[in-house]
């Protein structure tokens, strides 16, 4: 990708709409909004943007991870497990009370 050729000013953007979405959705190159000579907007692909939101969510979650686990907040996979397990079969024996 070219950096020249991602730029264009809102003017142009707003003469040359559908050509500019169709190039986007062609090369799946995002495109640089200017305003006054300066970068105001990004204009992009909506499954690209879709797979960055994704993306920026995963990080997010791992994150939050490594801060947990460095605070230590972390338990035993046996005992999380034991304790679904347990609220499985309450769940169980008071459904089999209620019938």
């Amino acid at each position: 990708m070219q950096l020249s050729q991602s730029i264009k000013s809102i003017s142009y953007v707003k003469t040359h709409a559908a050509d500019v979405i169709r190039d986007i959705a062609e090369t799946g190159n995002p495109l640089i909004i200017t305003q006054n000579g300066e970068a105001k907007a990004v204009l992009m692909d909506v499954r690209q943007y879709d797979e960055m939101s994704e993306s920026m969510a995963m990080l997010k979650i791992l994150a939050i991870s490594s801060r947990e686990v460095q605070k230590g907040l972390t338990r035993d996979a046996d005992e999380v497990l034991d304790e679904i397990a347990s609220k499985l079969q309450a769940r169980r024996n008071a459904e089999k009370q209620t019938v």
